[in-house]
């Protein structure tokens, strides 16, 4: 039988804020972590109206309690301007996903989508460099995605986007350093691409439909999405992709690779 932890006035607080926060799995995974390394501190689940995030975050962190915060959609590139530091690989996508208190009391922070998802497809066994990808979805998860992506050595990468004039800021903020990877923002289509990330929010609800209508899909693409679904009732991206026989990786692939790394960030681990 398990015990719960025992919580106290010297317990210490982690976060994890969104709008909304029903979906999320981290206070279980990460309540589970801080236990077995011993330390006093519980991650909870923060609901920030969208209008209100300006106002209510900066509050939080004045907690003086309170030692990090993950982020979750939408509020990735409010919390970078929240942030007092950030690591330069969030600065270049425009977006946080973890804020850590620093020993002076400022927040730094860092983004850790991209890292994860990528460490979810090499778990998978997928060798990323010299593939072709379409990332769908140019938020922070999205640029944070196809930023690693282009770190794995992609030869090629498009991004789209319902508002075109941020795919195409995206691709030419990552063309400034791409290391020879052909960068674009275009229409998505599966034509022409071995990798198929939906970085968009669409798929999270029961009755939504497909990011983007790709049609019949060559089985060795490789498909990802962000959304995180129980196994059961995937997104409708990755049924459609299992249908086609296509390899995929699913928002828990990339929950469990960032794991690791937002433990050694918040110094977990």
């Amino acid at each position: 039988m398990s015990t719960l932890p025992s919580i106290t006035g010297k317990t210490r607080l982690y976060a994890i804020v969104g709008d909304p926060v029903v979906q999320v799995r981290s206070p279980e995974v990460y309540c589970g972590e801080l236990a077995k390394a011993g330390i006093d501190a519980v991650l909870v689940p923060v609901h920030i109206a969208a209008s209100e995030i300006h106002e209510v975050l900066p509050a939080l962190l004045k907690l003086r309690n309170l030692d990090g915060v993950l982020v979750t959609a939408p509020f990735k590139a409010d919390a970078l301007a929240i942030a007092d530091r950030v690591h330069p690989r969030a600065q270049r996508v425009g977006a946080v996903n973890a804020l850590r208190r620093e020993a002076d009391g400022g927040w730094f922070g860092d983004m850790f989508d991209g890292e994860g998802f990528v460490r979810g497809l090499i778990a998978h066994g997928h060798e990323l460099a010299g593939k072709r990808a379409l990332v769908i979805g140019c938020g922070g998860a999205g640029s944070a995605i196809a930023g690693a992506l282009l770190d794995a050595g992609v030869k090629a990468l498009t991004v789209y986007d319902k508002d075109t004039a941020r795919a195409a800021n995206l691709a030419n903020l990552l063309a400034r350093d791409a290391n020879g990877c052909d960068v674009r923002s275009a229409d998505a289509s599966a034509a022409g691409h071995d990798l198929i990330v939906n970085a968009s929010i669409v798929g999270m609800r029961d009755d939504d439909g497909m990011p983007v209508d790709l049609g019949p899909l060559d089985s060795q693409v490789i498909v990802g999405d962000v959304v995180l679904r129980p196994a059961d009732r995937p997104s409708a991206l990755i049924a459609h992709a299992r249908r086609y026989g296509c390899p995929t990786a699913t928002g828990v692939d990339m929950h469990t690779g960032q794991i690791d790394a937002i433990l050694e960030f918040f110094h977990i681990r």
